[in-house]
């Protein structure tokens, strides 16, 4: 008898501590650093990007205080949102504009791309305007280029490739490739849909990391990938060349929890390695 009250009684505390894991991933979001290096740009040079992804429309915060908050902390050189930050079901878009208008207080350069979400959304092209008129820019399929103190560096990006909107073609057309390259792509598909990438770090989002985990398994399922995906957070060497890095994101879809893998945004850091620049 004691042993079978032992045994629910730990079974009680296990499905409370997984209940308050689930809640506080999936509502206490984290800023996850990540540090790159490359020979492509001079010793001494430094960029910080900030890049948010898959919000679903969530707030963190009234008015999405808390993630406003962090950024201004974070100080980044540049802000990207590769995507999907509203819902499909999404309807009261003020929420996104409303945070569109405090990152571009923080930071000039701020460059967005599509997700998946956005073009199942019936408000797309009125989010988009929206985004445009706060002088947000989208980047999906063209590019621009930053003058750095010291080197070039290109941005391009295309639309969301999961659900076909995305070319390639275009927006890399009339690039600078002897420049460090960064892409934004929402869905990191386009590695296994696209062979030699003119780019040397891919920024994605989409996965979720898999929203829910589990310890020494990892994702059990990711959108496109199904069961037991390859590609769901961090950072992939690609065969091309490319450096891949998947951000797990801050929002959920479908289900509306996360679990042992905690919503976040990522603070990348990459650094120039030549000495010869």
């Amino acid at each position: 008898m004691k042993i079978r009250l032992g045994f629910l009684a730990l079974m009680i505390l296990l499905g409370a501590a997984s209940i308050g894991k689930a809640i506080y991933d999936t509502n206490v979001f984290k800023v996850n650093h990540v540090n790159f290096e490359s020979s492509e740009l001079p010793a001494g040079e430094e960029l910080e990007i900030l890049q948010i992804t898959d919000l679903h429309n969530k707030v963190f915060g009234a008015e999405n205080e808390k993630l406003v908050r962090t950024a201004e902390e974070l100080n980044p050189d540049l802000i990207v949102i590769t995507g999907d930050l509203v819902d499909h079901s999404t309807e009261q878009l003020q929420h996104v504009f409303n945070l569109a208008e405090k990152l571009k207080a923080i930071q000039e350069d701020v460059y967005y791309v599509s997700g998946n979400h956005e073009w199942e959304n019936e408000r797309t092209e009125e989010l988009f305007q929206g985004l445009r008129e706060r002088n947000v820019t989208m980047l999906d399929n063209t590019h621009v280029t930053l003058q750095r103190e010291k080197t070039t560096i290109n941005i391009a990006g295309v639309a969301d490739s999961s659900t076909d909107h995305e070319n390639m073609e275009q927006a890399f057309e009339g690039i600078d490739n002897s420049a460090y390259t960064i892409l934004l792509s929402h869905s990191p598909n386009v590695v296994t849909k696209y062979d030699d990438i003119p780019a040397d770090l891919i920024l994605s989002g989409h996965t979720h990391g898999g929203q829910v985990r589990f310890p020494f398994i990892g994702a059990v399922v990711a959108p496109d990938q199904g069961l037991f995906p390859d590609l769901t957070k961090g950072v992939y060497q690609v065969d091309s060349g490319s450096t891949l890095y998947i951000d797990s994101g801050l929002g959920t879809s479908i289900a509306p929890v996360r679990f042992w893998n905690q919503s976040q945004m990522s603070l990348l850091t990459i650094s120039g390695s030549n000495e010869a620049n």
